[in-house]
């Protein structure tokens, strides 16, 4: 099925079940379908499941702008009103999470009950005098030069430690050549202006004025998102946030960790 965006642009959603309604966001590059062990998961007890694939990915139109925070976050805002819908948790995996503090900022909590940041890609990335703990910008510089030159060396080289194989990750090699198809199956330009959102969008000041419960989850071996620049940062930030850490997981937890994550998201959802 598909909505209009806040621009008018055309994004597929999905939507299952019944019940107090869960918002999943995905990952940037990623469709609907990497949440495969989280909707059926909640459907099953008794929650109503939407999802929506981000302008450029998956199945929604490939527009030449509006891939900034802001635009893509007003993206999510359309979709909630679309649909009309009250106490939403909202879920966001990675640059998910970024655009769920992004909307609440904009946006604010009336739609809102609860929540939840999954290995997101909070606060502020990016290295600046008054945020020491971010990354260099050559560092992202020569990534994305990369990404330019020869991107399904980029996705693969990416995909190599999104799972933390490299500790003994239990994950089927089918699933990660299924997100690295999934992920090249995203815009090529789409892939940069989101990899530049994702880098440059300053979110500290929007965290501090998160007003609902919220659940912060990261893995240390996360080296997408290294945790001391995100996860520990974030869950400081926001008021009262809830705070787990999963040790020696990687970036794609969602797959890799997922019955322990869906455990931890469904006792959010009770407390």
């Amino acid at each position: 099925m598909f909505f209009e965006g806040h621009d008018g642009t055309r994004l597929w959603y999905e939507e299952y079940g019944r019940g107090e309604p869960l918002v999943f966001v995905s990952s940037a590059m990623l469709p609907t379908d990497m949440w495969e062990y989280q909707i059926p998961y909640f459907v099953e007890r008794g929650h109503r499941c939407i999802t929506f694939d981000r302008r450029g990915h998956g199945r929604s139109d490939r527009p030449a702008g509006g891939y900034d925070t802001d635009s893509t976050s007003d993206d999510l805002a359309a979709l909630l009103d679309r649909l009309d819908l009250t106490g939403v948790t909202l879920i966001g995996h990675s640059l998910g999470g970024a655009e769920v503090a992004r909307y609440l900022a904009r946006h604010g909590s009336g739609r809102v009950r609860r929540a939840a940041f999954v290995a997101a890609t909070l606060p502020f990335m990016k290295r600046t005098e008054d945020n020491p703990e971010g990354l260099p910008e050559a560092a992202f510089e020569k990534s994305m030069a990369l990404l330019r030159s020869d991107r399904p060396r980029w996705m693969a080289q990416q995909a190599q430690v999104f799972f933390a194989t490299h500790l003994g990750t239990d994950i089927h090699p089918l699933m990660i050549d299924l997100t690295l198809r999934q992920a090249l199956s995203c815009a090529p330009y789409a892939t940069l202006r989101v990899q530049h959102a994702v880098f440059h969008t300053d979110h500290r000041a929007g965290l501090r004025e998160i007003d609902v419960p919220t659940l912060v989850v990261h893995g240390t071996a996360d080296c997408s998102a290294p945790i001391d620049v995100t996860g520990r940062r974030t869950a400081e930030l926001i008021p009262g946030a809830v705070y787990k850490e999963y040790p020696d997981v990687g970036h794609g937890l969602y797959a890799s960790h997922h019955v322990r994550l869906n455990e931890d998201l469904l006792e959010f959802l009770k407390s």
